[in-house]
């Protein structure tokens, strides 16, 4: 397995735009998405991991899409409330493909929790996908979320489909095992 760790997730983010503007953009993009028939992608993620979710921002951009995250949306009142529940709720019904930025805090997280509960009821299976981060140098704890999930991950060209041909490099997303086989379709190919 090879998951995106923190470093890997600030290699994406920009040197030329400011973090605030990376998410100011997507946030512009996602709310202009339906004039262009565009899938839409709602991004969960830990509130104080900003530089994850910038990474993360940056790192879908580059695979043609851009993302909804909660927080810059103007619809979203001032203080966390039964409306902010609402108003995720509607996003995460609208929104085409659900990932779930699972990072140890992330899935910690009684509110990323929550929306993963909601995306896996409006998006499983086919539409939703784990981002699972780990930090460098340590493994990942969250796998009891991986057996249940579809997620993302890197495959460097050295592993056999089960016919025997190389899996090509580069990012897909693995859907749970079943029967001992798992299925995976290129990152690329999902968002679309």
């Amino acid at each position: 397995m090879s998951f995106i760790s923190e470093s890997q997730l600030k290699g994406y983010r920009s040197s030329k735009t400011t973090f605030q503007t990376n998410l100011n953009e997507s946030l512009k993009g996602y709310r202009n998405e339906s004039k262009y028939l565009k899938r839409t992608v709602f991004l969960s993620h830990k509130h104080d991991e900003m530089e994850n979710l910038d990474g993360a921002i940056a790192f879908l951009k580059k695979e043609g899409i851009d993302v909804y995250v909660d927080w810059l949306d103007e619809g979203m009142p001032k203080n966390t409330s039964g409306i902010t529940a609402s108003r995720i709720k509607e996003k995460i019904k609208e929104s085409d493909r659900f990932i779930f930025l699972a990072s140890e805090g992330a899935i910690n997280s009684k509110w990323c929790n929550w929306e993963l509960g909601l995306g896996d009821a409006e998006k499983y299976i086919h539409n939703i996908a784990l981002l699972p981060v780990i930090k460098d140098y340590n493994s990942f704890s969250g796998s009891e979320y991986l057996k249940i999930y579809p997620y993302i991950e890197y495959e460097n060209g050295n592993n056999k489909y089960t016919t025997g041909y190389y899996i090509p490099a580069g990012y897909y997303v693995k859907y749970p095992s079943k029967n001992g086989e798992q299925t995976l379709m290129p990152l690329k190919q999902w968002l679309q």
